[in-house]
């Protein structure tokens, strides 16, 4: 704590007033009676190859909402609501889908792909998909979540590296900052799922053949009874394949090359797959992970890239950016999926994992976190639930209860930047939940499916989602940005077939020129630099 306490009392309030988030929403399109969309990506909402706020995930009925990057919470909230309001005005009589689990699923082979035109990068995005359905199914794509991409301003970084006492490089030390705070946030993650895990049930068409230990609630919903987030936990966005990777995070250069060989290497598995039958392309390669973006985790470095470039390339090159967090539920009981007060507990946890000190990880440790996950998002309500933390069992009362205790001057320095106690409001929040399992959301949920809904996770989930359509159209929208975006649509549109006429290389060509480039340039460079 006494570390904590210098790095945090470096941060001049303009720094703390000026932490950067932005948001990456993912909803399912779905009909007025619950069923997957089999409509095409609107053509009102412009291209998802190049819009800059709307655009498809996995499946053509996946959309895929974006923010800017916001210093303010409350702008940030503003325009992920404004996103939504025009995403409303051009689908119909369809609902986004209000939850994490989906929604009643087609057979797998009829979930659609994203579809991104005839390009070469557009083709890649949806050569990728199909890679991703041979390799995991259809139906486990169709999860959705919220992504918060979290950085500090740049003021920020010379104030630590001073309270440090640190020499080097600027952007050295900001990468190990960063990876700082990527061990503790993947150590400490598991409250997350507690606090904000929403997705104790599912729909009986998710998991139809395959093998699970679900409970029936009723006909057609499953659940786990202490369950907090079904979509975290290994029914959900896991890998068993991807589990044997002890990727490393204890440096860029760990990182990476724990990543490369699995990105470059043939695997047996998946090599007899194929990378092409005929004409057609099942997949991108016949690698362990066919890009970056297909590793699971509750975290990401990140930073933006170049056209053409491999995000592990860029990160190697110049550093890393801001971090992505993947590991929160969409919130059912709110319209745009994720509340101000969720922003700001991340927001205070997140600095709470960059400022405190961040021991190296090691193979042990990973396989303990993980399985912490797990328990969490299977069994985070359960009395008798224990977590490992450094060898020891430990509730998740004990250990959250010293985490939001060494959170509490962060709210505090917070709070004092912007004249508020929003900060305090929702670590005080946070603590009532960890008090108290029944005031999570996924108890709220089973709560009120049993109360409302007869039990049932598609009548819940349909009705919030029909719901938040009718309130979220009935928000007033200024005539400006109506044709803002409707420009912005217009402007996609043209820069796809801009993309498309461009196409000179044979699409193969830019496969292997894509594949072929080196990930590990730009940490060699700074190694030896």
């Amino acid at each position: 704590m006494e570390r904590l306490y210098k790095r945090l009392r470096a941060l001049a309030p303009e720094v703390l007033r000026g932490l950067l988030r932005g948001i990456e929403k993912e909803s399912l399109r779905v009909k007025e009676d619950g069923m997957l969309a089999d409509t095409a990506h609107p053509a009102g909402l412009g291209s998802p190859l190049t819009h800059p706020h709307i655009i498809t995930d996995f499946s053509e009925s996946q959309l895929e909402l974006i923010t800017g990057v916001h210093a303010g919470v409350d702008a940030c909230l503003e325009e992920l609501t404004e996103i939504h309001q025009v995403v409303y005005r051009r689908i119909g009589d369809e609902a986004l889908w209000c939850a994490s689990m989906p929604c009643r699923l087609p057979a797998d082979d009829d979930i659609p792909l994203g579809q991104y035109g005839s390009s070469n990068v557009g083709r890649a995005k949806t050569v990728y998909r199909r890679g991703l359905s041979y390799r995991y199914g259809r139906r486990m794509q169709t999860i959705s979540g919220i992504h918060y991409n979290f950085s500090l301003p740049e003021a920020a970084w010379p104030m630590l590296q001073q309270a440090d006492e640190r020499g080097g490089a600027a952007q050295d030390y900001q990468n190990e900052a960063y990876f700082a705070l990527i061990r503790n946030f993947r150590r400490r993650s598991w409250l997350l799922l507690y606090l904000f895990g929403a997705s104790p049930a599912v729909c009986a068409t998710f998991v139809a053949g395959r093998a699970h230990r679900l409970q029936e609630l009723r006909a057609g919903t499953l659940y786990l009874p202490g369950s907090t987030s079904l979509r975290m936990g290994p029914l959900g966005y896991q890998s068993d394949v991807q589990a044997s990777l002890a990727v490393s995070y204890n440096s860029l250069e760990s990182y990476a090359r724990s990543l490369n060989g699995a990105l470059t290497e043939p695997y047996p598995p998946y090599a007899a797959i194929g990378v092409r039958d005929g004409a057609d392309y099942r997949q991108l390669a016949t690698s362990l992970l066919q890009i970056e973006n297909e590793f699971y985790g509750t975290i990401r470095p990140k930073r933006r890239i170049l056209p053409g470039e491999r995000s592990l390339r860029a990160l190697g090159e110049r550093g890393v950016e801001y971090v992505e967090v993947r590991c929160m539920d969409l919130d059912p009981f709110c319209p745009v999926g994720i509340t101000a007060a969720t922003f700001r507990f991340l927001d205070a946890f997140l600095l709470h994992c960059v400022l405190s000190d961040s021991p190296a990880d090691t193979p042990e440790e990973i396989a303990t976190i993980s399985r912490n996950q797990h328990r969490v998002a299977e069994r985070g309500r359960d009395p008798n639930i224990r977590l490992t933390r450094h060898g020891e069992e430990v509730t998740p009362a004990e250990w959250g209860g010293e985490l939001l205790r060494e959170c509490e001057p962060i709210a505090a320095a917070l709070d004092k930047a912007h004249h508020s106690t929003a900060y305090r409001d929702a670590l005080s929040a946070a603590g009532v939940a960890l008090r108290d399992p029944s005031a999570t959301p996924s108890a709220r949920v089973l709560r009120e499916m049993a109360q409302t809904y007869d039990k049932s996770y598609y009548r819940f989930a349909l009705a919030q989602s029909l719901r938040h359509r009718t309130h979220l159209l009935e928000l007033p929208l200024a005539a400006e940005v109506e044709t803002r975006y409707a420009r912005m649509a217009e402007d996609s549109l043209a820069a796809q077939r801009q993309i498309e006429a461009g196409n000179t290389l044979p699409f193969e060509t830019y496969r292997q020129q894509y594949l072929s480039q080196d990930l590990l340039s730009g940490v060699r460079l700074q190694a030896k630099t």
